[in-house]
């Protein structure tokens, strides 16, 4: 007779919960050195470059970029896990593709950024005006114009998905609503309007974390009811 084995089910860890936060406090910070030092409008002068300190800034909130896009990855699977066997094809194509654009939008972005700063440092100045407009025009249009229109999309299927499902609190979802027409429409040289991303993430986060140790207090007050 042969014996079955046990069907072993991948729980999703409660650290993919936390990814969300994570991404959303080192997005922020990034966005936050680079606001200081950087000009908003890609035509101005790029006397920074020339700056060994302001350099320095920018080069540390580009060693962020990478680890915030693995958190924001661990994220995207909080919320599919959390999204089940219920997830539609449609919303799903339109949620996970919009969401790896946007890290590999945000990825490119800091690898032209990068090379600008490695260019001024070999140089031991800024680099020539028309590489400074090539490489900050790019820059610019990268992660504001494309990454956070794919993050308008990421979070306008998501709020959708939710809605449909009823998997967060009507709240976090019209925050979610409200912040995916911000970043469609909204004019994106505003100063700080990529911050509208990290903090819908931030909160969906938060919602999922919650959910989370309320269904494991219930399991483990019905598995206590249940015991004899």
């Amino acid at each position: 007779m042969t014996d079955v084995l046990p069907t072993r089910v991948l729980r999703t860890p409660r650290s993919a919960g936390i990814a969300g936060v994570l991404f959303a406090l080192s997005f922020a910070i990034i966005v936050f050195l680079i606001h200081k030092v950087v000009p908003v409008n890609p035509h101005e002068a790029g006397s920074w470059v020339a700056n060994a300190p302001d350099r320095r800034k920018v080069s540390f909130a580009l060693t962020l970029v990478p680890f915030s896009g693995i958190f924001f990855l661990w994220f995207i699977g909080a919320v599919r896990s959390r999204i089940g066997t219920a997830e539609d094809r449609f919303f799903a194509t339109v949620f996970l593709g919009s969401g790896l654009l946007f890290v590999a939008m945000m990825f490119t972005a800091t690898a032209v950024m990068g090379a600008l700063i490695s260019l001024a440092s070999s140089d031991h100045g800024a680099p020539p005006l028309n590489v400074w407009h090539l490489g900050r025009a790019t820059t610019f249009q990268l992660a504001t114009t494309f990454a956070l229109r794919m993050a308008a999309v990421f979070t306008i299927a998501t709020s959708t998905i939710a809605l449909r499902l009823r998997l967060h609190h009507p709240v976090v979802i019209t925050i979610g609503f409200a912040s995916g027409l911000l970043l469609m429409f909204v004019e994106s040289t505003i100063p700080w309007i990529e911050l509208v991303f990290p903090f819908w993430v931030f909160v969906v986060s938060v919602s999922l974390l919650v959910d989370s140790y309320r269904e494991r207090a219930a399991g483990q007050d019905a598995a206590g009811v249940a015991r004899p």
